[in-house]
């Protein structure tokens, strides 16, 4: 079995975890509200005549503020929406979980030892190019620039690695 194989077996468990079956619930709960739907519905068209009027050579200002309300309110219910909160929940947990396998990937391909890497932190967004960064990504970074090319690095066990 090839590591293609062995990745399609973890993520078809992955489909079995607490967190994926959350959003998936979620999902589906969502998709079955009719009222939910029907504000989408309603705040895609109102979007899409907001775009419209936008992009009109002769537009009305006063038609666009119109708009613009209507699709903020709009958005607001729908993110408010009991269901958009749990799915918005369960997907940010699904993110994190995603993140956490990432850095074990990413862990692995860089010649370090994925059995030791540890969950993010919930401090951890998963980005290490915010404005103040990660400190870990910026000291893996600044190694990797400071090694000589001829030069062999060292096992990841010996360098910082952002678990994001």
């Amino acid at each position: 079995m090839d590591c293609i194989d062995l990745f399609k077996r973890a993520a078809m468990a992955l489909q079995t975890d607490p967190r994926y079956l959350a959003l998936d619930q979620a999902r589906k709960l969502n998709d079955n509200d009719e009222e939910l739907q029907n504000m989408i519905g309603e705040f895609n068209l109102a979007r899409m005549d907001l775009n419209n009027e936008i992009g009109k050579s002769e537009r009305s200002d006063a038609r666009i503020s119109e708009l613009n309300e209507k699709v903020n309110d709009l958005y607001g219910k729908i993110m408010a929406d009991e269901g958009m909160v749990a799915y918005n929940e369960a997907k940010k947990d699904c993110e994190n979980l995603v993140n956490y396998i990432d850095a074990i990937i990413n862990t692995a391909m860089n010649g370090g030892d994925p059995m030791t890497v540890q969950e993010p932190s919930a401090s951890c967004t998963g980005s290490c190019s915010g404005k103040r960064g990660c400190a870990l990504q910026a000291a893996f970074s600044l190694q990797k620039r400071l090694l000589p090319a001829n030069q062999s690095r060292r096992p990841l066990a010996h360098r910082p690695v952002c678990p994001a």
